[in-house]
């Protein structure tokens, strides 16, 4: 039997317009074998929120290079859970503060990536993010 595919969707929410960063790290995960969706350029958290729920996602990689980032993850975050998507992991890539970062994984961000990061350093994360989920869900269907 087949194993489903990892499925990503890349955002860029907000007004920002440089995308380099987010088709680089789309690139490397369909390299790594991972199915992923780049809603392009200037979405809302909604249209986001929205494609991972049509999309069946399990992560959704948010880069955000506007310095809008404490308001745009946590609003994905929110839509997200209130969708009914809690096994959805979030990251965030881009130009962040350090002190930042502290706020974003208090609201629900499981990393936070800047630049340089080598791409097979966030494929791996991610495997180890679904796989922890993945195990989260059956663990709780055997508690019922």
């Amino acid at each position: 039997m087949r194993e489903r595919k990892i499925r990503v969707l890349i955002a860029k929410p907000g007004l920002d317009g440089h995308d380099r960063g987010a088709k680089v790290v789309a690139r490397a995960l369909r390299d790594a074998g991972m199915e992923v969706i780049y809603t392009g350029l200037r979405q809302t958290p909604e249209m986001i929120a929205e494609a991972a729920l049509q999309e069946d996602v399990d992560v959704v990689g948010l880069s955000i290079l506007s310095g809008a980032h404490l308001v745009l993850a946590p609003r994905v975050i929110n839509l997200l859970r209130s969708q009914g998507q809690e096994r959805v992991c979030v990251f965030v890539g881009g130009i962040i503060p350090n002190e930042d970062i502290p706020v974003l994984l208090d609201a629900g961000v499981r990393v936070v990536y800047g630049p340089g990061t080598p791409t097979y350093k966030i494929a791996e994360e991610i495997r180890q993010c679904t796989t922890a989920v993945s195990g989260e869900i059956t663990d709780n269907l055997k508690d019922e």
